[in-house]
C-alpha cells in the first residue's frame, strides 16, 4: 500500500462513526484552505517570474519549489476532506499522477506524455509542444485560437513516438552508449526498419477515415513533416528533419517512420550537441496535412532581418509550392511592406520565374514550366500582400516574437498558413530598444503607478471590454483586454490579449498564473481601467514601468521582441517543463464536465478546485437544526427581523457579557455591513403590504424545496459569524435569503454569495422580481445565475472597502424586495422600482418623501 493509500485511509479516523465536523473545526480548516491556496498561488507566482529572466536560480531552487508546492497541495487535498467527509479522496490519484512526472522530470528523465496517438489539427489543446511537438503545437495554436486557416490534418505524437520506440527495443540500443555518427546510423535503420504498432496504425486510419469524411473526398493525398519536441521554438531545427509531400495514405506508416528516423540523422545529432541538447530529450511528433493546391507559396519575415528599424515586412514568393524556395533551389518575387497600416508595398522585385513544384497526379511532386505569360508576372496581388501581412502581424502578436512564416494561396483566393517559427533576429532588435525609463516624454499618460504588475511586459492594441460572455466570444487578436475584475473565466481569450488591465484583483490569482503562462503583459487593480479607457481606444501598456499611454508607442513596442539567451539554460528549459505541470489552469468554469478530481492536470487545477469546493461547502452547510459550539444569542435592532447570532470566534465585541446583543457589539466585518445596508434610511418598509386573492390563492399552493427552502425551521433567522466570515439565513415572510460572505485583507481570499428564492404571488409577478433582483445585482458587478425564481449571485476579490460596499448593497436588497412581487402587477413596476433602489441606495430619497410603498401601489 502506498503512503497516499494509507493516508486516504488515516483521515480522521475517530471521526468515522460521529459524522459532520463541528462549526469551529470547519472554519478553523477553511482557513487553513485559504492559507495554503495563497501561498501555493505565490509560489507559483514566484516560479514563474522566475522565467521573466530578471532572477537568477539554479536547479536547487526548482527542486525546493517544487516540492514545497507539493506538500502544500496534499495539505490541500488533506483538508478539504475534512470539511467534505472524504468525499474527494480521488485527488489523491490526480496529485500522485502530477507529482510522479515532476519527480520525473527533476530526475532528469523527461516525461513523455500518455495520451491520444493521433490527434486532428482542431482538437490539438494549447500549450502542447510536449505532446505534439513544437511546430504542430504553434500550428493548433493559430488554428484554434486565433482562427487562422491551415489544411486540414492530424499529428501522430509524442505518445506514438514513445510507443513505437519501446515496442522496437530501439530505447535500449540508444542507452547502450553515446551516439556517434556510425551507431547514429545503425538507429536510423533500426527506425526505418521498425514495426509501426497495431494501436497507432488503427488510430491513424481512423483519423484519416474521419478526414475524408469531412472533406467529402477518400483519395487523400498528404504533406508529412516533423515536429519535434522543441522545435520551431526555442530552436529552430529547420532543415534537420525530412519531409515528404503529397503523398498517398498507403505511404503514410512509412513516411512517418522516415520522418522519426531522420531525428537521429548526423547532421540532427550535431545540431543537438550544439544546442546543448540530450538525447533523452529527443521525442518526435509528426504532422500530416492535406496537400494544398497551391498556386503560389512563400514565406513572410514579420520584421527585416537586416534592417528591423524599418518597420518592414519582408515576402518572397513563387508560383506552385514553396519547397524549391525554402531549400534555397529557387528565387521568388521579393517584397517589402509597411508594417503599419494599410500595409503599403514600399519596394518590391518581380523576378523571372521559369519553373514551378507542383503535386503529381498519383502522388509526389513534379517541376513543370511556368506557363509563358505568368514568368515575369507578380505571384501574388497587393490586395493578397496586404491581407497576408495583416494575418502574419497577428500571429506574431500572439507569439511576441517576429515570426518566420511558411504560407501557400489557394486556387480559392484564400491563404494557408503552413507554420511559424521566431525570427531569431533578437541581437538586431535588442539595439532598437531604448531606456525605458525614458520613453514617457512626448506621450500622452492615460495613467500610472496605478494597480499592481502581474506580468511584465510591453503590450500595444485597441482596447476591448470584457463584460459578457458574448464580448469573451468577438474578441480580437492583439486587443488589449480591459475588465472589472480578474477572473479564470477569461483563460480562454488571454492568449490572444497584447495586455491586461483590470480594476481589482490581485497578483497572485488564478487569472494572473495564466497571464503569466502566456506572458501577457497585466496590470490588475488598477480602480480606473474602465473608467478612464474607452472601447476601441489604441493604447500601450507598459508592464515595466507601471504606466498606460496613448497611443501606440513605438520605442517601447520592440521590447517584447528581445530574446533573452538565458532561455538556452538547462535550468530555464527544466522549470519550463516541471511548470507545465504545475501553473497551468484547465478548470476554468465550475460548471463544465471536467470541473472534477480526473479532470486535475496540474497542481494549479488540484488548488483551484479544492477552493471552490471549499467555499461551496461552507455556503452550503446546514447550519440549522446542529449543535453549535457557542450559545445562540438575540441580536436587536430596530427592524423586525428577529435575528438569532452564533460566533465561532471573534464576531462579538467580547466586552459584550451575556444576554441580548446591540448592533455596535457586532464585530463581524460582513454582518455589521450587511445590517448597515438593511437598516438604510428607507430600504425596509413597515407599512402593510396589501395581497390581492390571486396571490392568496397562490400562497396556499406554494411548495418549496427542502434544499432550497432554507432556514429549515420557519421564523428562526440566524447568523453564524466571526470576525471575518459570515453566514446569514433568512425567511422573511414567503422569502428566503441567504448570504455568504469572506472579508479579509487578504482579496483572494474574499466573497460573497447571495441567494434569493420564493414570494407569494403567482409565477409572473416572482418572474418580475427576480428580473428586477438580477438586474441590481449585475449593475453591482455581481455575476447572476438565475433558475425560476431562485436567484444566485457571486462577487469576489474586491479589497475590503470594495466587499463592504458589496454587503450593503446586499443589505439594501434584502431589505427593500421584501413582498416586492405582491407589487410587480406589470413591467413598468420593473423599472421603477429599481430606479427608486437606486435613489434610495444613493440617499438621495428621504424617508419621509421617499413614498416607496406609495409610489409603487
Amino acid at each position: 500500500m502506498g503512503v497516499l493509500e494509507r493516508l486516504k485511509k488515516t483521515i480522521f479516523p475517530g471521526r468515522q462513526r460521529s459524522g459532520e465536523v463541528t462549526f469551529l473545526e470547519l472554519f478553523k480548516t477553511f482557513q487553513n484552505i485559504l492559507e495554503k491556496n495563497n501561498k501555493i498561488l505565490e509560489v507559483i507566482a514566484g516560479m514563474g517570474d522566475k522565467l521573466g529572466g530578471e532572477y537568477v536560480f539554479d536547479k536547487q531552487y526548482i527542486i525546493s519549489s517544487c516540492r514545497e508546492v507539493g506538500e502544500l497541495v496534499r495539505d490541500l487535498i488533506y483538508d478539504l476532506n475534512i470539511i467534505a467527509q472524504k468525499k474527494y479522496l480521488d485527488l489523491y490519484d490526480a496529485f500522485e499522477r502530477i507529482h510522479h512526472d515532476i519527480e520525473e522530470e527533476l530526475a532528469g528523465r523527461p516525461v513523455i506524455s500518455e495520451g491520444s496517438y493521433v490527434i486532428p489539427l482542431e482538437e490539438i489543446p494549447r500549450d502542447s509542444s510536449d505532446m505534439v511537438g513544437g511546430k504542430m503545437a504553434n500550428l493548433g495554436e493559430i488554428v484554434n485560437i486565433l482562427g487562422l486557416a491551415s489544411s486540414p490534418g492530424f499529428v501522430i505524437t509524442t505518445a506514438a513516438f514513445k510507443a513505437f520506440m519501446e515496442y522496437n527495443n530501439i530505447w535500449d540500443r540508444i542507452r547502450e552508449q553515446p551516439l556517434d555518427e556510425k551507431s547514429a546510423e545503425e538507429i536510423y535503420r533500426l527506425i526505418c526498419d521498425g514495426s509501426v504498432p497495431g494501436e497507432i496504425q488503427n488510430d491513424l486510419q481512423s483519423c484519416v477515415d474521419r478526414l475524408a469524411d469531412k472533406v467529402g473526398r477518400y483519395n487523400l493525398f498528404f504533406a508529412v513533416r516533423s515536429s519535434a519536441r522543441g522545435e520551431d521554438s526555442l530552436h529552430s531545427f529547420a532543415g534537420q528533419f525530412k519531409s515528404y509531400l503529397n503523398e498517398p495514405v498507403q505511404n503514410l506508416t512509412q513516411c512517418y517512420k522516415e520522418v522519426v528516423a531522420s531525428g537521429y540523422s548526423p547532421s540532427a545529432l550535431a545540431y543537438r550537441r550544439e544546442k546543448e541538447i540530450g538525447e533523452d530529450e529527443v521525442a518526435m511528433a509528426v504532422g500530416c496535412q492535406l496537400m494544398v493546391q497551391a498556386e503560389a507559396s512563400g514565406v513572410l519575415y514579420t520584421m527585416d532581418p537586416t534592417a528591423p528599424a524599418r518597420e518592414i515586412a519582408v515576402i518572397e514568393a513563387i508560383w506552385g509550392l514553396g519547397a524549391p524556395l525554402v531549400s534555397g533551389e529557387a528565387a521568388g518575387d521579393h517584397y517589402l511592406v509597411s508594417r503599419i497600416p494599410p500595409h503599403e508595398v514600399e519596394a518590391f522585385n518581380v523576378r523571372l520565374k521559369t519553373s514551378m513544384l507542383i503535386p503529381k497526379e498519383g502522388g509526389g511532386t513534379e517541376t513543370v514550366p511556368v506557363p509563358e505569360e505568368l514568368r515575369t508576372c507578380p505571384c501574388i496581388a497587393a490586395e493578397h500582400i496586404r491581407r497576408l501581412v495583416e494575418l502574419a502581424l497577428v500571429i506574431e502578436r500572439y507569439f511576441k516574437k517576429p515570426q518566420d512564416i511558411e504560407w501557400a494561396l489557394d486556387r480559392d483566393g484564400q491563404f494557408v498558413i503552413l507554420q511559424s517559427r521566431p525570427l531569431n533576429i533578437q541581437a538586431q532588435v535588442a539595439s532598437l530598444v531604448c531606456d525605458l525609463s525614458t520613453v514617457g516624454e512626448g506621450h500622452r499618460i492615460i495613467f500610472r503607478d496605478k494597480g499592481s504588475i502581474a506580468q511584465r511586459g510591453i503590450g500595444a492594441g485597441t482596447v476591448w471590454f470584457i463584460r459578457s460572455d458574448e464580448d469573451m466570444e468577438n474578441f480580437p487578436a492583439g486587443a488589449i483586454l480591459v475588465s472589472k475584475r480578474t477572473s479564470p473565466r477569461l483563460a480562454r481569450v488571454v492568449p490572444k490579449a497584447s495586455g491586461i488591465l483590470t480594476d481589482v484583483g490581485s497578483p497572485t490569482g488564478h487569472m494572473a498564473t495564466i497571464a503569466r503562462e502566456f506572458r501577457v503583459p497585466t496590470i490588475v487593480n488598477t480602480g480606473v481601467a474602465t473608467s478612464l479607457l474607452e472601447p476601441g481606444q489604441e493604447i500601450t501598456v507598459d508592464a515595466e514601468q507601471n504606466v498606460v499611454y496613448e497611443g501606440r508607442v513605438k520605442e517601447l513596442c520592440y521590447y517584447e521582441f528581445t530574446e533573452e539567451p538565458f532561455e538556452e539554460s538547462d535550468e530555464y528549459r527544466l522549470l519550463l517543463r516541471v511548470l507545465k505541470k504545475i501553473a497551468p489552469l484547465n478548470l476554468v468554469n465550475p460548471h463544465e464536465r471536467n470541473f472534477a478530481p480526473e479532470g486535475c492536470k496540474t497542481y494549479h487545477d488540484i488548488t483551484r478546485f479544492v477552493h471552490e469546493k471549499a467555499v461551496a461547502h461552507l455556503i452550503h452547510r446546514e447550519y440549522h437544526g446542529k449543535e453549535p459550539d457557542a450559545p445562540a444569542r438575540r441580536l436587536k435592532l430596530n427592524i423586525p427581523i428577529g435575528l438569532l447570532l452564533i460566533d465561532i470566534g471573534g464576531g462579538i465585541d467580547a466586552a459584550a457579557g451575556s444576554g441580548d446583543l446591540q448592533p455596535e457589539q457586532v464585530t463581524s466585518v460582513p454582518l455589521r455591513a450587511i445590517l448597515e445596508g438593511m437598516t438604510h434610511p428607507g430600504m425596509w418598509s413597515t407599512e402593510p403590504m396589501s395581497v390581492d386573492l390571486g396571490s392568496f390563492m397562490s400562497s396556499l399552493t406554494r411548495t418549496f424545496s427542502s434544499q432550497l427552502a432554507t432556514p429549515k425551521y420557519l421564523g428562526q433567522n440566524l447568523a453564524v459569524v466571526s470576525q471575518q466570515y459570515m453566514n446569514l439565513s433568512l425567511r422573511l415572510g414567503y422569502h428566503f435569503n441567504m448570504v455568504d460572505a469572506y472579508i479579509s485583507e487578504n482579496i483572494n481570499d474574499n466573497y460573497a454569495y447571495f441567494r434569493f428564492l420564493g414570494g407569494v404571488t403567482e409565477l409572473l409577478r416572482r418572474e418580475r422580481r427576480v428580473r428586477l433582483l438580477a438586474e441590481i445585482l449585475e449593475q453591482n458587478d455581481f455575476r447572476v445565475d438565475v433558475t425560476g425564481d431562485l436567484v444566485v449571485g457571486r462577487i469576489k476579490k474586491l479589497d475590503v472597502s470594495g466587499m463592504i460596499e458589496k454587503m450593503k448593497v446586499l443589505g439594501h436588497l434584502v431589505a427593500f424586495t421584501r413582498q416586492l412581487d405582491v407589487q410587480m402587477i406589470d413591467d413598468d413596476k420593473v423599472n421603477g422600482a429599481i430606479a427608486m433602489f437606486n435613489k434610495l441606495a444613493a440617499g438621495n430619497l428621504l424617508p419621509e418623501s421617499k413614498g416607496r410603498s406609495n409610489g409603487q401601489r
